[in-house]
């Protein structure tokens, strides 16, 4: 659910960005799974027409944090200050949830034809994020990771992998950091990046972005590595990457491993996959798990 944000109303808050302007059409853009993304094309005042985003938080967000949406537009703020590749922000409605933001023209997750690059700006990426000076930019108001994965656990009985993994994870944790403290995307993968003409562009939703070891977005961005393109590329990114960052102690992977593929078993049967791909999809979730059991004994 989301809070009503009436035509009449968008239509004057735009205004208050482009005087004079007006509202075209609005559609729908594809993904957003816990926010609800809309395009709006309109007409300048001189005549020319452009395009904007409203991306409005949905009711979990809003749940976990009443004030998700003024969070993540200072955030998007001060990376655009940072240098990082982000769709520029407009404007924020707490009262609804809603941010206005820049259309940016890309494609999502789009792999070049060249896989190695891809791979490469994927980790490049991921590096220049981990780089930004958390005191220097103001971001100590983002949540620390390590709680945010204490309370996105289920507290109750699950599947047997599930329980596996949980059972472990209480054993072994939480571990120590070995790292001081990253600006983390927390939920970095293909499908939340653009790309145009074979280069990364922008990196979108910010929603889960927090502060802790950068070893947990590594951890994300390696399980979606091994869905799409498999065991290759997986190993390429995190090579690419530990040859930028080579500061980062990788010690602890396996435990952030088993954090990230704790929240998905339980809802691949919900992402309305065919047979086929939810087959290999568990199957190397499997794996994934498995080789991060072993590595923490």
């Amino acid at each position: 659910m989301y809070p009503p944000l009436k035509r009449e109303r968008l239509e004057r808050w735009i205004q208050q960005i482009h005087p004079n302007s007006r509202l075209l059409r609005t559609w729908r853009l594809r993904g957003g799974v816990s926010a609800r993304v809309i395009a709006l094309e309109i007409r300048l005042a001189d005549g020319r027409t452009t395009k904007m985003v409203l991306r409005q938080h949905g009711e979990a967000d809003r749940n976990r944090n009443p004030q998700i949406a003024a969070d993540e537009y200072q955030l998007l703020r001060l990376l655009r200050e940072a240098e990082i590749p982000i769709p520029s922000p407009f404007d924020v409605d707490p009262s609804t949830s809603s941010i206005l933001m820049e259309f940016v023209e890309g494609e999502s997750g789009k792999a070049s034809t060249h896989p190695a690059d891809f791979l490469w700006q994927l980790a490049n990426h991921l590096a220049r994020i981990h780089r930004v000076d958390i005191a220097k930019w103001g971001l100590s108001f983002l949540p620390a990771q390590e709680k945010r994965v204490a309370n996105t656990q289920p507290k109750e009985a699950g599947t047997s992998e599930e329980e596996r993994i949980r059972r472990r994870l209480e054993k072994i944790g939480p571990l120590p950091s070995r790292n001081p403290p990253r600006l983390l995307h927390g939920d970095y993968w293909p499908g939340n990046t653009l790309w145009k003409d074979g280069r990364l562009i922008a990196i979108i939703d910010w929603e889960d972005a927090a502060q802790g070891d950068p070893l947990a977005d590594v951890a994300n961005c390696r399980l979606e590595l091994l869905w799409a393109l498999g065991t290759d590329a997986m190993v390429a990114f995190t090579h690419h990457y530990r040859s930028i960052m080579a500061e980062i102690d990788f010690t602890h992977l396996p435990y952030w491993e088993l954090c990230a593929a704790l929240p998905p078993i339980s809802k691949i049967s919900t992402w309305k996959l065919d047979p086929a791909t939810e087959q290999t999809m568990r199957k190397r979730l499997k794996q994934f798990v498995d080789r991060a059991l072993i590595k923490t004994i």
